[in-house]
């Protein structure tokens, strides 16, 4: 769908310089995606590996995220492969509803109440980062937890639209639980993509 170079904005790895490739392709449906447009498969065009790595090589930094849309619709080896050969942490971001395919770096793991995730991606997962949207959303974040290796972040986002509700909801839960940390969207309070 789209290739930039930006900051990465949530997670684990908040604040450092990464180059976005978005994938075409989402049939999770999540009501609130900031991202719809990313749905369908056909309404993007098509871009070689090679352009793919070129346009990232053309910056300084050295993290690839692929991102969709949900990018395990797709096959990811040669694209990861070709990344890493150019010198690139490859990371992903996906619900999990398909199973990991790809070189990855670092997995991170946003599940979706609209679709149940492949049990291949608990012992695969890197990061678990759960979109708070309403109270309910933290015992589903919990239902996660028992199955990911004990190495996985956990981290609570609240979702954009909601923030004001749900991050002192979320403050409160981190501190009773200390096991999660805080997400934000910190590339929305610095007006980047």
């Amino acid at each position: 769908m789209e290739s930039f170079y930006t900051l990465q904005g949530e997670g684990a790895h908040t604040g450092r310089a990464a180059y976005f490739i978005r994938l075409g392709g989402c049939d999770v449906g999540c009501h609130w995606c900031d991202v719809k447009e990313s749905w369908d498969v056909h309404a993007h065009p098509k871009y070689t590996i090679d352009a793919l790595v070129e346009g990232a090589l053309q910056y300084p930094g050295r993290l690839a995220v692929i991102t969709g849309g949900e990018p395990l619709m797709h096959d990811l080896t040669e694209l990861t492969l070709a990344l890493k050969k150019a010198g690139f942490q490859t990371n992903i971001e996906t619900s999990g509803v398909y199973p990991v395919n790809g070189i990855w770096d670092w997995i991170c793991f946003s599940p979706k109440k609209f679709k149940e995730p492949n049990p291949d991606i608990f012992q695969k997962a890197s990061e678990l980062k759960v979109i708070i949207y309403n109270k309910s959303d933290f015992a589903f974040a919990e239902s996660f937890v028992g199955s990911l290796q004990p190495h996985c972040k956990l981290f609570l986002q609240p979702e954009w639209s909601r923030s004001n509700e749900m991050l002192p909801l979320i403050v409160d839960y981190v501190k009773q639980h200390p096991q999660w940390q805080v997400s934000l969207q910190t590339h929305k309070f610095m007006d980047i993509p």
